[in-house]
């Protein structure tokens, strides 16, 4: 699928510096022929974890990441959270669940949210990407989350439950 992509550049959390998300469509094909790469090329990264997923179609999530034709220019100050979660032993509906929930309005100020599943490849079985707008509205997004945590109740402490583990990375959109 040329052209479905999003480049995004890690700036704050796990180890990654670059997450490329590429649409593939409903069906794709793995061709095992051995990949020449120069050598040049081959030594100039320390590693990959490549992983297949299922996610919402392409039109769903351009819209969700705010990188249609006609949104990408609108977008270019948008912040977006990369968020690898494993649940805790018998507890994946509930933590499906939780993630797929809708935005908790007005504390949450996200703009857009895409849930994939594992197929195969890395250690974790959901990994979504949350966008917001600015900076400014992730900061307040982190401030209503800490407010609701010490309350002791709802929201993270719900999620810690069902989640074994998961890291979140801060990134900034390079592509497209």
């Amino acid at each position: 699928m040329p052209g479905h992509f999003i480049l995004l550049r890690h700036q704050e959390g796990d180890a990654w510096d670059y997450c490329l998300i590429t649409h593939m469509g409903a069906k794709a094909t793995v061709d095992a022929t051995p990949l020449q790469v120069p050598a040049a090329m081959r030594d100039v990264s320390d590693w990959h974890n490549d992983t297949f997923v299922n996610g919402p179609s392409w039109e769903e999530f351009t819209k969700a990441m705010a990188i249609s034709d006609d949104a990408k220019s609108k977008s270019r100050g948008s912040v977006y959270v990369v968020s690898v979660f494993r649940p805790t032993p018998g507890h994946r509906d509930d933590l499906e669940k939780i993630l797929s929930a809708p935005p908790n309005r007005p504390s949450d100020t996200s703009a857009g949210t895409v849930l994939m599943q594992h197929l195969e490849g890395g250690p974790w079985t959901f990994l979504t990407v949350v966008r917001y707008n600015s900076w400014q509205d992730f900061a307040t997004n982190d401030m209503n989350n800490v407010t609701q945590s010490n309350k002791n109740e709802g929201g993270w402490f719900a999620f810690r439950q069902y989640s074994a583990f998961h890291t979140d990375t801060l990134t900034d959109r390079i592509a497209p």
